[in-house]
């Protein structure tokens, strides 16, 4: 198939959905696929990479990809709704320019890009797929990003019209599925196709050598949604975490960054900031657990992609997340590690403790998070699930 990926992130922006999309762009094309990537400027979670005003072309690990330019802000509501309508406006300039493919497979977010979307699709009679990653604007206004009001209506609008529209939906959860069946969407219209671990999987358990017994990683964006401020108090609140000796890396950055950052007041906690491949790398290597956390209640609208990483390198994680959110699903089903009330960030810190003093436990919940990981998250298992969904849609397209 000749398949136009459109993912507002891409490589080589290090978290989010950057990774991911690589991950499956590549796996794509060594099936045998014809891939072209249509992205933003890298941006994500900062602008590092310089401005770039015009479009431009690039081939990344044997991969085209079109980058289009970006104003770029993340401080404000206003900055952000910004940011994602330049994109949706270069993404309107650019899509007569393309390429007509087999099939469009479009990543949301960005939100406002699945306009251009639905008219290119349109405009050539061609079927599009979404694949969501995060489901907004149910994410904006459980966050506090937006409140219901005018632009929420507009955006729930076109939340509906995008779902109408699309010839196939992958969501990465079953939680998604079930929020989009509440919505009215079709059942045969969803595929589930978690996400693939955006870094290697291991083959074997790490070397026990290798472990510090006491160090706790986090990684990724630090966002507002993580709840990393109190996770962090509760952390250095611990007396038990303290008499251990227990450290907390939180390796990555983000809009929650400088709160953290003001919230800690002991050596024992450390933002690293966004870390290259082998820094990260030791960081993985050295965790005794990883702990996913989210702080939010209610709707389950995204699934951080930390957690298929930890378990991919055998970390037992600790989570700290909603009883019936897909992160609880899939560390329950997988036997990787322990579930906690996320509002309760005391019971995160007194199962870390738990859990650093018992290392038979937590080798043997590490294996389990492994072998869960090589069933279900690797590039591999994603493609070809994917690929399933997508030959379904173009024969369908083309009556056979």
């Amino acid at each position: 198939m000749r398949i136009q990926l459109w993912s507002y992130n891409y490589d080589p922006e290090p978290s989010g959905i950057a990774p991911l999309s690589a991950v499956w762009a590549r796996a794509m094309k060594a099936r045998g696929h014809d891939v072209e990537v249509v992205a933003a400027h890298p941006h994500y979670p900062e602008p590092r990479w310089g401005r770039r005003m015009t479009p431009y072309r690039e081939i990344r690990d044997g991969v085209r990809v079109l980058r289009l330019p970006l104003w770029v802000g993340r401080g404000s509501a206003l900055e952000r709704m910004r940011q994602e309508a330049s994109f949706a406006t270069a993404m309107s300039l650019a899509a007569p320019t393309l390429r007509t493919p087999d099939v469009v497979v479009a990543v949301s977010p960005s939100f406002p890009a699945l306009v251009p979307a639905m008219a290119n699709a349109r405009a050539r009679r061609i079927p599009w797929v979404l694949w969501l990653q995060d489901i907004l604007p149910d994410g904006a206004t459980m966050t506090g990003i937006l409140d219901e009001g005018r632009i929420v209506r507009l955006a729930r609008r076109l939340e509906r019209r995008a779902y109408r529209s699309a010839s196939r939906i992958v969501v990465i959860s079953e939680s998604f599925k079930d929020n989009l069946r509440r919505k009215g969407v079709a059942e045969g219209k969803l595929v589930r196709s978690y996400n693939p671990a955006s870094r290697p999987i291991l083959e074997r358990m790490r070397d026990p050598c290798a472990v510090e017994p006491t160090a706790v990683l986090t990684m990724g964006n630090i966002g507002h949604s993580q709840n990393l401020v109190n996770v962090v108090r509760s952390f250095e609140d611990s007396p038990a975490l303290s008499d251990l000796g227990a450290r907390f890396v939180l390796a990555g950055d983000g809009e929650a960054g400088a709160d953290v950052r003001a919230a800690i007041r002991t050596d024992r906690v450390h933002v690293t900031g966004v870390l290259t491949i082998e820094p990260l790398e030791r960081e993985l290597r050295h965790a005794a657990v990883a702990v996913v956390s989210q702080g939010y209640e209610g709707i389950d609208f995204n699934v951080p992609s930390k957690l298929m990483n930890f378990m991919a390198y055998g970390i037992p994680t600790v989570a700290s997340v909603g009883s019936d959110s897909e992160v609880a699903r899939i560390v329950t089903a997988s036997g990787g590690g322990w579930v906690t009330d996320s509002a309760d960030t005391g019971h995160l810190a007194s199962k870390l403790a738990e859990v650093l003093k018992d290392r038979a436990a937590r080798e043997e919940r590490g294996r389990a998070a492994l072998a869960f990981a090589q069933r279900h998250f690797s590039p591999e298992h994603a493609a070809q699930r994917f690929e399933g969904a997508l030959l379904e849609t173009v024969e369908g397209a083309h009556g056979r």
